[in-house]
């Protein structure tokens, strides 16, 4: 054997020796493989192609190879190729192998969290609510100068007439609003006797010939001097609210409950006799309200199926015979889904609210230029200025205040909810449905859905008796909202004391050279 085979043959000098000896072989034998070339087989030529591979194959990594079959030479230099470091690329295809991306869906999922935790955290309901009210009540400000302008220049009076006194009203509102915000649980819970005794006081007021006045065909009217007039019953539903929350907060504490007399006594009958009052009056849109309020209380208590449906066949009942007892009422009764106005104009208005939401379009004809207005419509300031904010702003404009009243909505229940003081639960819960109620009845009445009651779309129609005590009501959910433990531990922080503390532990001190 000469002496290149020998030292290719022998251990570690293998690797080393393995080009000379192919050196060698292609020059000094040169003349004899060439005449051997046509005698050699297939095999000799696989042995020869393999000791080549493995002479350029570090040493540690044919260890962990297997041996190939010599009658295959492609595989044993296939082989090698993922030893020397990885995967060759495909030939031809001139591509980047497909990289696997996020599976669809995925994004949507992502935003989806992200919304969730966004309403999960603690402050929510109370930035919602505050913002939610503000706009509305901002919105209602603009569509009030804008609805009442032809009315007051119709009555001889300044174009901007109403819109001073409901912003006049808007101010004191905030005021009540930032008050009762401000109030613990203790102190509204105290409120509620006084608001009562004094509210039924004045409803009294309003029935006795020569204080009490009529507007509308209604007496639930004081008037306060001047131009300012006062409508009690409308402090009613903030009263009932806050008595019949503390007076079942205080039967839950004692367990009493789960009697049906405890659960109606005295709530009912002292509901029955603000309803008694108000109906004298003629107003049967807030008695309406009213009712609404008592069994969004009752339902919170957790009144049964059968007590509910007991209550409810009642009131139904008398509602019955209090609208079939009277023309008016009657004939509004009629007027729901009109397109025509009737054979002596009686769904007038109902017809014409419709006729300014169609002639809104999407975006509307612009602030100030609707023409129901100017005389076609009556009421386009209070019970109907939902139909002229739909004729100025359009489809996107009443979607808008609907999507704050849900917003409000939403927020409202959430507080109930969420609290474990029971007083608040039944608080925020009939605040919550005064004010859903008030609007859905409203709102119907102006799509021609439900009969026209004559109660004011809450926050945004003309009407300070209207909009004082629902501002104080915002309050109180604001309140509710603060006194979370959650939110408190989120207000905390956001002290600036607080805040700068925490800034200082977090910020690491520096050296003195360092900038």
């Amino acid at each position: 054997m000469p002496a290149d085979d020998t030292t290719a043959a022998t251990g570690e000098g293998r690797t080393r020796s393995a080009f000379p000896a192919a050196r060698a072989d292609n020059t000094v034998r040169t003349p004899a493989r060439t005449a051997r070339t046509p005698a050699r087989t297939a095999r000799e030529l696989a042995e020869h192609l393999a000791g080549r591979a493995r002479a350029l194959v570090p040493a540690p990594a044919l260890a962990g190879m297997a041996p190939a079959p010599a009658h295959r030479p492609g595989l044993a230099l296939r082989a090698a190729g993922p030893a020397r470091g990885g995967r060759a690329p495909a030939r031809g295809t001139g591509r980047a192998p497909a990289s696997s991306g996020p599976p669809r869906g995925r994004g949507l999922r992502r935003a989806y969290e992200r919304v969730r935790r966004a309403w999960d955290r603690p402050l929510t309901a109370y930035y919602v609510i505050l913002g939610s009210a503000m706009l509305i009540t901002v919105l209602g400000l603009v569509m009030v100068y804008s609805a009442s302008m032809i009315k007051a220049l119709s009555l001889s009076l300044p174009g901007s007439y109403f819109f001073r006194k409901q912003f006049l009203a808007a101010v004191i509102g905030t005021g009540l609003l930032l008050l009762a915000s401000r109030l613990p649980s203790r102190l509204h819970r105290a409120l509620a006797y006084p608001l009562l005794t004094v509210t039924v006081f004045l409803m009294i007021l309003v029935q006795i010939p020569g204080i009490g006045e009529s507007v509308g065909g209604n007496q639930n009217w004081l008037s306060l001097g001047g131009p300012f007039q006062l409508q009690p019953s409308e402090f009613g539903k903030l009263a009932l609210i806050l008595w019949g929350a503390d007076l079942l907060a205080r039967k839950q504490d004692r367990r009493l409950l789960n009697q049906w007399k405890h659960m109606l006594v005295p709530l009912v009958p002292v509901a029955f006799m603000l309803l008694g009052l108000i109906m004298l009056g003629g107003d049967m849109g807030t008695a309406i309200i009213l009712t609404a309020i008592l069994f969004g209380l009752l339902w919170l208590a957790g009144a049964p199926t059968r007590l509910f449906a007991g209550v409810l066949s009642v009131a139904a009942l008398v509602g019955f015979m209090l609208i079939r007892t009277s023309e008016n009422r009657m004939s509004r009764l009629m007027c729901v889904g009109a397109i025509d106005l009737g054979p002596k104009g009686e769904c007038w208005q109902a017809v014409h609210g419709i006729y300014a939401l169609a002639s809104g379009g999407w975006f509307g004809s612009g602030l100030g230029a609707s023409v129901e207005k100017w005389g076609q419509l009556p009421e386009p300031h209070t019970d109907f200025i939902f139909a002229i904010a739909g004729e100025e702003l359009g489809l996107a404009g009443t979607l808008s205040v609907l999507a704050l009243f849900a917003a409000l909505g939403y927020a409202g229940i959430r507080v109930a909810g969420r609290t474990e003081d029971p007083f608040v639960r039944y608080a925020a819960g009939g605040v919550t449905t005064w004010i859903m109620a008030q609007a859905m009845v409203n709102i119907g009445a102006v799509l021609g859905l439900l009969p026209i009651a004559g109660v004011p779309l809450p926050l945004f129609s003309y009407g300070g008796s209207a909009l004082l005590p629902s501002m104080f009501a915002i309050g109180l959910l604001i309140a509710f909202a603060r006194e979370d433990p959650a939110a408190k531990a989120a207000l905390a922080m956001r002290r600036p004391g607080v805040r700068w503390k925490t800034m200082r532990r977090r910020v690491k001190k520096r050296p003195s050279g360092e900038r």
